[in-house]
Formats: C-alpha cells, structure tokens, sequence
C-alpha cells in the first residue's frame, strides 16, 4: 500500500502501461476505452463516428528547436484523432498557470497554437484556465482535447495488423527527444536537429483518399504516432493488440547521422526515443507501394520509408533484423530514457 508513482510511470513503455491496466482501466473500465486505441471511439445514432482523445503536456524546457509546448499541445492531440482515420475538426484545451510565470512568453505559445491550430485545420471550442501559487507547478502545463470525424468506409486500430502487411513510417525516428536534451543543454555539444513536432492529419488524409480512390478503403489497417516510448515501445503494443509479430529491419530505419551520433554518444537506442511527428502506418501489400510514394509527396514525408512487415509468429513479439544479419528481440520500453519530453 506504500507504493508509490515514479519518474518512470510517465514514461509511455511498460511502467506506464502497468499503472493505466492496474488503475485507470480497471477502474473505467468499458469497450470503448478497452481497445487501447490513440483515440475512443464513440458511435452515434446517426451512425456517424466520433474520435475523441486527451492529452497532457509538461515538456521541459517550454521552448526547444523546432517547437515549443503550445505547439507540441495541439500537434500531439490531432494526430491521435487522425491515428483512427478520423478527420480533426475542434480542440479544447486547459492551461495549469503558475504565478510568476511571464504573460508575453505565455502570449508567444498561445500563437504558436494558433498557428499550429490554423495548419491542422482546427477550431478551439472551449478552454479552461487555473493559475496556482509560485512553486507549485513548473510554469505552466497544458492539457488538450481533440475531436475528430471518422469516415464511413474507414475501419483503423492498433488491433488490425495482419500476417503479410507491410510497415511504413513517415520519416526519422529520434528527432524530438534529441532536440529537447539539447535544449536542456544536456547534449554537450550544439546541433542541426530540430524536433519532429508536426500536425499528420493532412498526411493521413491523403493516404485514407488514396484508398478510397483506389477502391481499397480496408487496406490502410493500422495507424499509430511513436510518441513516448518510442518506435519499439510502439510497435510492441501494435503486435499485442493485433497478436502478431511485427519484424523490421535495421537498414531500413531512417535515422538522421546527427540523431545516431547523440545516441550513441548519450549511450541511448533511437527505437526507444520520442518522436511528435511521426506515423507508423501498417497497410495490405498491394497498396504500400502507392501509399510510400503519396507519403513522400507529403510536406512530412519525405524521408518516408518501408520499415518492415507483419508476420504470423512468434505472436506478441517485435524483432529487428541487424545490419549484421542477426535477428534480436525488440522490448518495449522498461523504464525512463527521458522524463518530460512531450
């Protein structure tokens, strides 16, 4: 009874997934909230599809390369909806303020959500604001929630990988979690990268039209951004939910060469590191060579690649095929590479 929540419960990998399944989910327990999905799924009596997600932000520091926690609020929030295939239309969002905290910086984030809002194509709806005394928060942390229309013919979910899929994703891995170090002045050197934080929502929909041009709308199966925990922590709970085995290969990993050189200095695996821009998509094999080149047309893809594919056994698992030839086990994450990244 004297347990208590450490650094580690945030961290996305399987200290998180432990507490939600011991506490949150056995507590809430229902269909919608049980399919684990980036977004809950509710069902109208039109027939009609809403998707609905909620998220948190206390990324430390607020401001990095490439963005800022405004930005990474309202990014973070679209692309869960957009994960479920559904078009984002509203946001609404709370902002925890601590007193002190300086009015022109919080103007300066306000309008990066603004921009970063009027990108994705999304309304703010409703908000929430709450100032506490000095000392009792960090500056300020922001919460957001998206809601989003799925279309008729589109059926997505972490539990829709087949035997014979193949994997795609939209870019580098590792980009964001890099960017927020430095910006923490832990990386011992200054760099070019820039943080990957990005609205995917017009990506998704241009993938999702393919399809339906195509006359294949059931061949995109999963979506899934690899946020905390990174691409492995990711691609685990997608072998999981979909009882499969997910292989990829090492070679095929887009990895920008400064990423690879932080990690390596930091002693850190880019699987295991945060992205906010990024997009694991899992389709049928007759549709990924023409879904990898619309990607690349995308103003987020172009460093799009197939990463791997889906296989029968052995089920639940994730493996990498090494430059070297080798094939090892991919885990999910444990613990805690990087506390408030997103």
């Amino acid at each position: 009874h004297n347990e208590q929540i450490v650094i580690g419960h945030g961290s996305g990998g399987r200290m998180s997934h432990d507490l939600i399944n011991k506490i949150f989910l056995t507590a809430f327990a229902n269909p919608i909230l049980s399919s684990e999905n980036d977004a809950g799924v509710i069902q109208l009596t039109d027939g009609s599809r809403l998707a609905v997600s909620t998220d948190s932000h206390v990324v430390f520091p607020l401001f990095f390369s490439g963005g800022d926690i405004g930005r990474l609020a309202v990014c973070g929030t679209v692309n869960d909806v957009a994960m479920m295939g559904a078009a984002p239309k509203f946001l609404s969002a709370g902002f925890i303020l601590e007193e002190g905290f300086n009015i022109s910086t919080l103007e300066t984030i306000v309008q990066s959500m603004y921009i970063a809002a009027n990108e994705a194509n999304v309304l703010f709806i409703a908000g929430d604001t709450k100032v506490v005394q000095k000392g009792k928060a960090d500056g300020l942390y922001i919460n957001t929630t998206g809601i989003g229309i799925i279309p008729d013919v589109v059926n997505i979910s972490g539990a829709n990988a087949k035997p014979g899929d193949i994997i795609l994703l939209n870019g580098t891995i590792g980009d964001h979690g890099i960017a927020v170090i430095e910006a923490r002045g832990e990386l011992g050197f200054s760099s070019s990268i820039k943080s990957d934080t990005a609205p995917l929502n017009h990506l998704v929909q241009s993938i999702i039209d393919l399809s339906i041009e195509q006359n294949k709308p059931d061949a995109i199966h999963v979506l899934r951004d690899p946020t905390r925990g990174g691409l492995a922590t990711t691609l685990n709970e997608i072998a999981r939910q979909s009882n499969v085995n997910i292989t990829i290969m090492e070679n095929s990993l887009p990895i920008k060469p400064e990423v690879k050189a932080a990690c390596d200095m930091l002693g850190f695996d880019p699987l295991y590191i945060a992205n906010e821009g990024k997009c694991v998509i899992i389709v049928s094999s007759d549709f990924a060579d023409d879904a990898l080149k619309i990607i690349k047309e995308s103003n987020y893809g172009h460093d799009a690649a197939i990463i791997g594919f889906v296989q029968e056994s052995p089920k639940n698992r994730v493996l990498l095929k090494t430059i070297m030839g080798s094939t090892r086990v991919i885990d999910m994450l444990s613990g805690e590479i990087l506390p408030r990244i997103c």
